[in-house]
Formats: C-alpha cells, structure tokens, sequence
C-alpha cells in the first residue's frame, strides 16, 4: 500500500509502498478516506528537537483520519465492515491506575499514533477496537478528518462551564479558531481570540469569535475595555505556547479566572505566580480528549449546528503532500486535508 513515511532521520517525508499493517482479534482494519495535517506532523517532517527525541525512523505519520471498516478480529463486536470511523490516536496501556479507573486520557504510558506507532497516512491504518470511534451520524468526511484536533479544542473549551462567561483564547491556529466556535455555541457571552495572522484571525471571525485581535498592535487590555468588561476574563483557553501569550492571559483575568492550557512550549518560562496566587487563578493542562466522553460532546455538537467548515481551508491529492504541508506550515491556512481515494 501507498503510506506517507519519515524513513529517514533528516528533514522530509517519503511516498513509499509499505506492506500493510498486521490486525490481531481485537483489532479493525480501515481503508484510509481523508486525513488532516497536524502540528505535529509538521514537527516530523521539518525533524526539530522535538521530532528527533519523539519519533524512531521509518516510521509511517498521521493521527487524524476518517475512513471505512474493511475487516475486524474475531473479538470485536461493536465494530463493523462497512462502518465510518474516525479514531482516537492515543493508544493506552489499560492496566494503570487511570486506566483501570476509566480515566484513560490520564494514562502514563500513552503511545502516540503515526509518532510511536504507524500511524493513518497510508491506504490503510489498524487499531484496537476500543480506539475507534464510529460516526453513527451523517457527517462531513472532511470534518470527521479532523475529529482529533476538533476533540482538543472541545476537551479544552469545555473544562469549565461557559455559559455567561467572558472567554479569551490565546492562538488562532486551527484549534483555538475550532474552540471559539465551542466557546460560543455553548453559550460564553464574549469570545476574544488573539494572534498575529490577519487570516487566520479572519477565520476566526467567521467561526463566531466575538472579537479577532491582533496583538502586535492592540493589547488584550484595549479588547477589555472594547467589549465594556470591568473585572477581566472569567475563562482562558491558552492555544498558543508563547511565553507573551500566557504572561497576557494571567494579567487579563478575573479573580477567581480559570485557564485551560493546550498550547504546548517549546521551552520553559517565567510565569508571574504571585499573581496567580493573589488573583486565585485555577490552571488546568489539557494533552489529547476523554476517552470517549469527548468524542461524544463533539458529535452532539456537530448534530446540534455546530460548524467546522470555515476551519477547514485546502484539500489535496494525497500524492500532493509536499504542496499540502507546505501551505499547512503557513500563517495562512486552517485545517489542511489529505484525499486518499485519488
């Protein structure tokens, strides 16, 4: 089969024909339709530090992914040939305590789709049943794509209750745009997205943000005083892992404020904790999606009007990945899709 491969350890990636991946019983064999292109897998093929510590060469990429059931094991009983599925990328070990508990996305020995295992960028892709996720609703297959991503910004945006809430999210990239999409179909009554890219920040008008700011030129303290707000940001979603952006959100929120954080650095910083202290703010850090409850929230969302699309701004060829990922590590792109029927 064709698959998307790092085969070796230096910039780039490479088309190659691969066999294709072995099932056990309790595994579900799918033929790849779309694939989305991820931060991540920009990471791989551009082979920075984190890359080279994370991911053993030759090693197939791809987390995010819809496409159909062609074959399942003999122990598989909720799965079946012909199903549309997307999957949960984060592979568990099932035998921690967090596991045993039911709390999987807590696992400690998490291995990560197309990084410590071949991954969705391919014709084919295998997993365990219990990561599949079966769309039982009609749904865009461009959307499905992109289940993954659209789960971290949901996990995200909903780690505290929005309704009536002042929300202010740091990083347009595709998941902070998808996320203030959340935010404001579940009800927040102002959401403010910052950033730097005048598209991207357009797209995140489009998707419902309240107010797109570009804070090269306006601070986030001139968006509070735009929307009339008096005593800072009740809830922050931080998207972007800058340093400037996290030292923003603190000193923009409310007593008693709440911040998730998604964004991941690229190195340590300084945070203002007397601040933190005093202004008795709650952080929250957010890896991956609950397994499933997230992916359910993200189908009732979708069924209840939810919209994607704007999020979604190129689609190619799946033998075009060179040209897709280079207009996917741009300022001016949203979710890039990869079509792996033509």
């Amino acid at each position: 089969m064709k698959a998307l491969v790092k085969q070796q350890a230096e910039p780039g990636l490479w088309l190659m024909d691969v066999p294709e991946p072995r099932t056990g019983p309790g595994d579900v064999l799918i033929k790849v339709l779309r694939t989305g292109i991820c931060g991540t897998d920009l990471h791989i093929r551009s082979w920075d530090g984190w890359a080279r510590k994370a991911v053993t060469t030759p090693r197939v990429l791809g987390h995010e992914f819809v496409g159909e059931v062609v074959s399942v094991g003999d122990a598989v009983r909720d799965v079946a040939v012909g199903d549309l599925v997307s999957g949960e990328g984060h592979l568990v070990c099932g035998s921690c305590r967090n596991c045993l508990a039911g709390r999987r996305h807590l696992c400690r020995g998490t291995v990560g789709l197309g990084v410590g295992r071949d991954g969705a960028f391919a014709e084919y892709v295998a997993l365990p049943a219990t990561n599949v996720w079966v769309h039982r609703a009609e749904v865009d297959l461009d959307v499905a794509a992109i289940f993954d991503p659209f789960g971290n910004a949901v996990h995200t945006a909903l780690s505290f209750p929005l309704v009536g809430e002042d929300v202010l999210i740091t990083g347009a990239g595709p998941i902070g745009i998808m996320a203030a999409a959340v935010a404001r179909h579940a009800g927040a009554r102002n959401v403010v997205i910052t950033d730097v890219s005048p598209y991207r920040l357009e797209l995140a008008r489009k998707a419902g943000a309240t107010l797109a700011l570009d804070v090269s030129g306006t601070d986030i303290a001139e968006a509070q005083r735009l929307l009339g707000l008096k005593e800072g940001f009740d809830i922050g979603l931080e998207m972007s892992g800058r340093p400037e952006a996290m030292r923003d959100m603190v000193a923009n929120m409310t007593h008693g404020g709440r911040i998730a954080m998604l964004g991941l650095p690229a190195e340590e910083f300084a945070v203002d904790w007397s601040r933190i202290v005093t202004s008795m703010i709650t952080i929250k850090g957010v890896y991956g999606r609950e397994m499933f409850e997230t992916w359910y929230a993200m189908t009732v969302l979708l069924e209840g009007g939810l919209d994607l699309t704007p999020v979604i701004t190129g689609s190619y060829g799946y033998a075009d990945f060179d040209a897709a990922f280079d207009e996917a590590a741009t300022a001016r792109s949203g979710k890039i899709i990869l079509d792996w029927t033509v």
